[in-house]
């Protein structure tokens, strides 16, 4: 990422973004796949046509590739670098409500590690190699060349955004990029998987149980479609939508190892065309697994 200057940390600390377009023009123009963010810093929800990804969008894994779509639907999935799709109409009134920029680390071939706090910081400065720095309201991103598989709460106030998330633009950053190095990919491996729950305890298989009763591809897929409409659907209480809609999934597929990363993902990107955070999402996942006692 070699793009200039555009944002700047005044004396109160307070960081200073730019316009929003002219900088996702800039950054698309070097590479890295752009897309806007509404209030709350979260990605403009689906369009009708595309709720509860009916149209086979990127986050269903199963029809990879755009939509057909000209909007900015499907959250990081619609990153572009594009610049024909970036001023075109829909996409033009999404950044003249947009509050800031967002980028596809994972198509950019990146990875940032996003410090929340000092105390991560400090952590990451002896635990972690050097590289291109850039500061946050908060903290700081550590940008790597490289991609992985994104992972939230790896740590405390330690989140990993490459493949399949976002990352707010906040400047260009200072220090050379190093590669991706195995310490970071090493803190995916020690958390605990939130797709791969343990099988449960002997005795407690229907009888007859011997592989998945589960693993018919159409009584999944339909589970997980009507999840996800479940979710687009709601129009008030949507964390507590979310959760519950968590809470019947795990519920029904969480103990025999059906789930794949795909079919969370699909649930994480329903909550966050409705405003939900990918720490929103990962909280309620792991409050959801808790309640059940996976």
């Amino acid at each position: 990422m070699t793009q200039p200057t555009l944002i700047r940390r005044g004396h109160d600390g307070v960081i200073a973004l730019p316009e929003p377009l002219p900088t996702a023009l800039a950054l698309a123009a070097s590479g890295v796949p752009v897309l806007p963010l509404r209030r709350g810093k979260v990605p403009f929800s689906n369009c009708r046509t595309c709720a509860g990804n009916t149209c086979g969008g990127r986050p269903n894994m199963k029809t990879p590739g755009p939509c057909r779509c000209p909007g900015v639907c499907h959250a990081w999935a619609a990153a572009t670098t594009d610049p024909a799709v970036i001023v075109s109409p829909p996409w033009a009134a999404a950044w003249r409500r947009a509050v800031c920029v967002a980028y596809h680390p994972g198509a950019a071939g990146l990875t940032v590690v996003d410090l929340d706090d000092e105390d991560a910081i400090a952590w990451a400065r002896t635990a972690l190699p050097a590289t291109r720095t850039v500061a946050t309201t908060r903290g700081e991103h550590w940008i790597y060349r490289g991609t992985m598989t994104s992972h939230n709460a790896v740590r405390p106030g330690v989140d990993i955004k490459s493949s399949m998330s976002y990352a707010r633009y906040l400047g260009p950053g200072t220090g050379a990029m190093a590669d991706l190095p195995d310490a970071v990919r090493a803190l995916a491996g020690k958390k605990s998987s939130p797709v791969r729950p343990a099988p449960p305890a002997a005795g407690t298989l229907p009888a007859g149980a011997g592989e998945c009763p589960h693993r018919t591809p159409a009584y999944l897929e339909r589970g997980i479609a009507m999840a996800e409409q479940r979710i687009t659907e709601a129009r008030t209480a949507v964390h507590a939508t979310v959760f519950r809609t968590f809470l019947a999934v795990l519920s029904t597929h969480g103990r025999c190892g059906c789930l794949t990363e795909a079919h969370v993902a699909r649930l994480f990107a329903a909550a966050q065309t409705k405003g939900e955070t990918l720490r929103h999402c990962t909280d309620a996942w792991t409050n959801a697994r808790t309640t059940l006692g996976l």
